[in-house]
């Protein structure tokens, strides 16, 4: 997993589509004020080799559980519990709000075959067409 910490840390990530997006995000979030992390939260661009449990484990956040009753990804009864889940042309995008102020952090699961398979088909299943302001 990529941890992209402010504007600046963007630039490393890869695929263009995705570098594109996290920068908007940024811009958004940040609205003109220099970014401070306890602020304006971080981005992780998932990669190969990363899996739910692992992603869990290391962000905690309940990407795939509901702390609630620990029901998990695929029981019929779980439902995500982060604050959105859209999707884009080239990557998932699932954002957590952690503080009442909006503080929070945004996962980017690439479209790609090399992705955790499980990972992707909750994705799938639960996303959202994302908006585009360019299709007004």
């Amino acid at each position: 997993m990529l941890i992209v910490r402010g504007p600046d840390a963007a630039g490393g990530i890869v695929n263009r589509d995705i570098r594109s997006l996290v920068e908007r995000r940024f811009a958004e979030i940040c609205n003109g004020e220099p970014y401070d992390r306890d602020v304006h939260g971080e981005m992780i661009v998932v990669e190969a080799g990363d899996t739910l449990d692992s992603l869990e484990s290391e962000t905690g956040l309940p990407i795939a559980t509901i702390p609630f009753d620990e029901s998990r990804f695929p029981d019929p009864e779980f439902v995500p519990v982060a604050e959105a889940l859209e999707e884009h042309a080239a990557t998932y995008e699932m954002t957590f709000i952690l503080t009442d102020d909006g503080c929070g952090v945004s996962l980017f699961i690439p479209k790609r075959p090399d992705i955790d398979p499980e990972l992707l088909s909750l994705c799938a299943k639960f996303s959202v067409p994302a908006f585009d302001p360019a299709a007004r």
